[in-house]
């Protein structure tokens, strides 16, 4: 592993951190396609409409990575509140039967960040734009423990707004939003932590958008993955991790704005 080192120091908020919003697939959880692969059997066995070609639908799901998955397919079948409701339950089945099929991976280090936070006293709630039933089978399969896991149905909207990131610091108790990191790999992530008012924003090379991507929307932050995390100075102290010892727990690529 090449380490690397830059002489701008990591974000250290303030206050400290009490909770970690994680991402699911891309951040925490390997997708390879799956979403965009589930999208296509999508596309052949529901009829979107005419508002968008099939190519262009794909960019749009590309483009919009992280979203809740119903108001990505509000905006395919031009405002058709049935369609986008049928095609959202066939993009959930077409999704588990990809899972049944290739298994669920997790990213490299995502579990033992996790079980490291918490731990430590850290509250960690993991986040998706897919709906619980597909969430819970993700989690089953890895076998994870965490404070909770959300869906945009559990906080009223999806990403970019912020939501997801304050029912979650309601249900830990957090203190406030400056005591909370938002960790995800989509231009969405970012947005969802930055509206929240979260204390650290990170964003991660590991899914759907690019590190310019990332800190063009505002990322504090950008790691090659999530495993990179408690590396830095904000968690470091925390998880008992010096800065000497960083390259232990896989801090490679750190990118500062």
């Amino acid at each position: 592993m090449t380490t690397t080192t830059t002489t701008v120091p990591t974000p250290d908020p303030a206050t400290p951190i009490e909770l970690v919003v994680l991402d699911m697939a891309g951040t925490t959880v390997v997708d390879d396609g799956v979403v965009e692969q589930a999208f296509a059997r999508v596309a052949d066995r529901v009829d979107l409409g005419p508002t968008l070609t099939r190519d262009e639908a794909l960019q749009y799901v590309r483009d919009t990575m992280g979203r809740s998955k119903i108001e990505v397919f509000r905006h395919l079948t031009g405002g058709d509140e049935q369609l986008a409701q049928r095609a959202n339950e066939q993009f959930e089945v077409a999704y588990g039967e990809l899972v049944d099929e290739s298994g669920v991976e997790p990213i490299e280090g995502a579990g033992g960040v996790i079980d490291a936070l918490r731990a430590s006293g850290v509250s960690v709630v993991l986040t998706t734009g897919f709906s619980p039933v597909t969430r819970d089978r993700l989690l089953d399969s890895l076998g994870w423990t965490v404070d909770a896991a959300l869906s945009p149905v559990d906080a009223g909207r999806g990403r970019p707004a912020p939501d997801l990131v304050l029912t979650a610091l309601l249900r830990t108790r957090a203190s406030s939003v400056a005591a909370v990191a938002v960790v995800g790999d989509t231009v969405s992530d970012v947005l969802s932590g930055r509206s929240a008012g979260a204390g650290l924003v990170v964003g991660v090379t590991t899914g759907a958008h690019t590190r310019e991507q990332l800190f063009a929307a505002g990322a504090d932050v950008v790691l090659d993955g999530v495993r990179d995390l408690v590396g830095l100075p904000a968690f470091a102290s925390v998880v008992g991790v010096s800065a000497a010892d960083a390259s232990v727990v896989g801090v490679s690529q750190v990118a500062v704005a």
